[in-house]
């Protein structure tokens, strides 16, 4: 399973998102994030992912492409603004939206700005371990009935094969 992280710049959250998924996920799934746009990486998102020993460093700021989204079997909004831009999903596609603050604007002390990254950081680690642990529960999505066949309440037909 192929799982993209989306937001509004592709330079906190998602980046963040990105570094636990592939921490909490890999070799189960794919993880990939990216941006409406891509703003560069944010260094205090770098930095608290290193205190949880996760190295984002080498990660990509990256703007989504629609090689991304035909790519993704779940597209993660991570912000309001990524959610409302996210463009018309691949048929398939599903979508799960994380209304998640944006640590960038946090004002105050350095230690208080970095406080409220650390906190995004631990939010985004509990939301990605759950949403792993939901997908891997999940049973196989089984592809939808051909068109003629939905809603005839019957079973295979003669001739049809699993």
């Amino acid at each position: 399973m192929n799982i993209l992280f989306l937001c509004t710049g592709n330079a906190c959250r998602s980046q963040m998102a990105e570094g636990w998924a592939k921490r909490l996920g890999q070799p189960l799934f794919e993880i990939q994030s990216a941006g409406i746009e891509a703003h560069g990486k944010n260094p205090r998102a770098i930095a608290v992912m290193a205190e949880a020993g996760i190295d984002i460093s080498s990660q990509e700021s990256t703007k989504l492409t629609e090689a991304m989204l035909k790519q993704a079997n779940l597209v993660v909004t991570v912000c309001g603004n990524a959610d409302e831009h996210c463009p018309v999903l691949p048929p398939g596609v599903r979508k799960e939206h994380w209304p998640l603050d944006d640590p960038a604007k946090a004002t105050g002390s350095e230690e208080e700005i970095m406080r409220v990254f650390r906190d995004s950081r631990d939010d985004i680690r509990q939301r990605v371990a759950s949403l792993l642990q939901r997908l891997q529960e999940a049973p196989a999505v089984q592809p939808p009935l051909p068109q003629a066949d939905a809603g005839r309440g019957e079973g295979s037909r003669s001739g049809d094969t699993l």
